[in-house]
């Protein structure tokens, strides 16, 4: 495979872009004042709310909070994972991505990629054009037509058709390269065979459109009723999922996204107008399709088969959700009558009906805990421990916030206790604590807050830190154990601008408290700004030096001090009385 992209590479690619330019020929932007404003891709809105700054190199949207640097926007506008997105930035700039030494070097590269991309797109149009005109097409046909599935939508899914034939696709492409794509069985013997063989296609693509993979459907009752594609190095089932690039299409953020069982529920949802359903490949809803699928929308709802087993898998998948939910996601669960799928009851209730089921489908919370007091006497002690029990194995996985708050909230009211603190991992809140972090979050910046939020946001002023010539090992700053790890981390790296620092901490446990104090209005104006953080470093080094005196006093006082402690003492006391 191919070797990573080194880091000195995306933060010079940061620096070199413009992401005015950048956004502007996504986003027709507007000069207002020193910033560029446009009405906002991500939601719908009336009047523009989503500003671009030139300075920072940073965007920022006043009515929904979607906010970053240009990698960012390209990630979340055009739906591309962050490698993707480098390589369409370099693309736009005009320099070719550099690759360190790979450190699997038997992966495929990038021109066999090419060929196997290849092999699949036309593969996918062999099949639609036998789907389309082919001598044996027939009994296709008739199956789309009895299922109500037109040639426009059949067009929009590239549906296709494999003949019956062992070979037809061995006949007119290199078997070697169908072999890899997985369209090739190879036996044992060396004999290859094509894999899919008079059945219905359903191309795969990922979020680019491109082809990586198939669904094969039966046209009788023969079985399996479903074939897909192995895992090749195009197509992962765990990672995938059908009809999400047709989705995404039809509307880039909808306001929800339908997890269905089938690829024809998917295709036969869309035709009564419904395009927002996507189905998962042959395999149960995992964290990683949620983690995906809540890229592009904040609601995802997990529909099932009314039976025994729809119910079953409808809470495995449920499980899968806990660790996504972060306040401002949802999901909710529809259970459908027995016997019914969605193509089915689209049909029988109607749009309108089928729609009703959709919106008024239970929350997880209400799903949760319904399913989980069912035949459980909470009237005596034995039931609310069960519940307790069972319950905290599933919220404690929540992330912190105001979702995970209340969900503990409700399982105190159902077994009747004021605390549920008792673990030792990080499912220790109270009512009390809860509320101290929610004032917290509305407190103003400490100091030390307020200087890192000079330095993110401004880091050409990194120099005046540097005139200082802070031993900053040596302060004392209680409460603030990344302090020195972040003021380091860019000393070390001097950021060209804050678009560069957003970058430098993506993905690590102070992403969200740095992009928080990136977008934070100071209220200092330009000429200030280098003035504002000498005083404020000043005074952060007077109040660490007096925290670091006090403790070393209280020290004395009681077990006493080494002599290298008496000395730092002396020092500390010297320069604390010079400040």
């Amino acid at each position: 495979m191919a070797g990573r992209i080194p880091r000195s590479f995306i933060d010079d690619l940061l620096a070199r872009v413009d992401i005015v330019d950048l956004i502007d020929t996504h986003v027709p932007l507007k000069k207002t004042g020193s910033n560029y404003m446009a009405r906002c891709p991500f939601h719908t809105e009336k009047t523009p709310s989503f500003s671009v700054n030139p300075a920072k190199q940073l965007f920022h949207c006043f009515g929904c909070g979607a906010s970053g640097n240009a990698i960012g926007f390209l990630m979340d506008h055009s739906h591309l994972d962050f490698v993707e997105a480098v390589e369409d930035l370099a693309t736009f700039v005009g320099v070719p991505v550099p690759r360190e030494a790979a450190t699997k070097p038997d992966g495929p590269k990038k021109d066999e990629l090419s060929a196997l991309y290849e092999v699949m797109a036309r593969a996918a149009a062999f099949y639609a054009q036998r789907l389309k005109s082919g001598p044996d097409r027939a009994r296709a046909v008739e199956y789309l037509k009895a299922r109500g599935v037109s040639g426009d939508i059949a067009l929009t899914y590239k549906l296709g058709y494999a003949p019956e034939g062992w070979s037809e696709l061995k006949s007119r492409f290199d078997p070697k390269i169908l072999a890899t794509a997985g369209l090739l069985v190879v036996r044992d013997d060396g004999n290859s065979y094509d894999r899919f063989r008079d059945r219905l296609m359903f191309p795969i693509r990922d979020r680019r459109g491109r082809v990586v993979g198939f669904g094969a459907r039966v046209l009788d009752d023969s079985v399996p009723k479903y074939l897909n594609s192995p895992e090749t190095p195009l197509f992962s089932k765990g990672r995938e999922v059908y009809g999400l690039y047709e989705l995404l299409e039809h509307e880039a953020r909808p306001e929800r996204i339908l997890v269905v069982e089938g690829y024809m529920d998917v295709v036969a949802l869309a035709q009564y107008g419904i395009h927002y359903a996507v189905a998962a490949l042959g395999t149960a809803i995992s964290r990683v399709h949620l983690e995906l699928l809540f890229r592009f929308s904040p609601e995802v709802v997990l529909c099932f088969d009314g039976d025994k087993a729809g119910i079953d898998a409808a809470w495995r998948a449920m499980e899968q959700t806990f660790p996504c939910l972060k306040d401002g996601r949802r999901v909710k669960i529809c259970l459908l009558p027995e016997n019914e799928d969605p193509d089915s009851l689209v049909r029988t209730e109607g749009v309108e009906g089928f729609l009703t089921r959709i919106t008024t489908s239970s929350a997880l919370s209400d799903y949760f805990f319904g399913r989980l007091t069912a035949n459980v006497e909470l009237e005596s002690l034995e039931g609310r421990a069960q519940i307790s029990h069972k319950a905290r194995k599933y919220l404690e996985q929540l992330p912190p916030g105001e979702f995970r708050n209340m969900m503990f909230d409700e399982l105190e009211r159902l077994v009747g206790r004021s605390r549920l603190d008792d673990s030792e991992n990080a499912a220790k809140l109270t009512t009390g604590t809860r509320i101290a972090q929610r004032r917290g979050d509305r407190q103003r910046l400490s100091l030390a807050q307020f200087v890192i939020a000079l330095l993110l946001q401004n880091p050409e002023l990194l120099d005046a830190v540097e005139q200082k010539e802070i031993d900053w090992e040596e302060l004392e700053l209680s409460g603030y154990g990344s302090f020195n790890s972040l003021v380091k981390s860019l000393l070390e790296r001097e950021p060209e601008n804050t678009s560069v620092v957003l970058e430098m901490f993506r993905g690590s446990k102070e992403e969200k408290w740095v992009k928080k104090l990136s977008f934070m209005d100071l209220l200092i104006p330009a000429e200030g700004l280098r003035a504002e953080l000498v005083d404020a470093l000043d005074r952060l080094v007077a109040q660490a030096r007096k925290e670091g005196v006090a403790k070393l006093l209280t020290k004395k006082q009681g077990e006493g001090l080494s002599s290298g402690e008496m000395d730092k003492l002396k020092i500390m006391l010297a320069a604390f009385k010079k400040t």
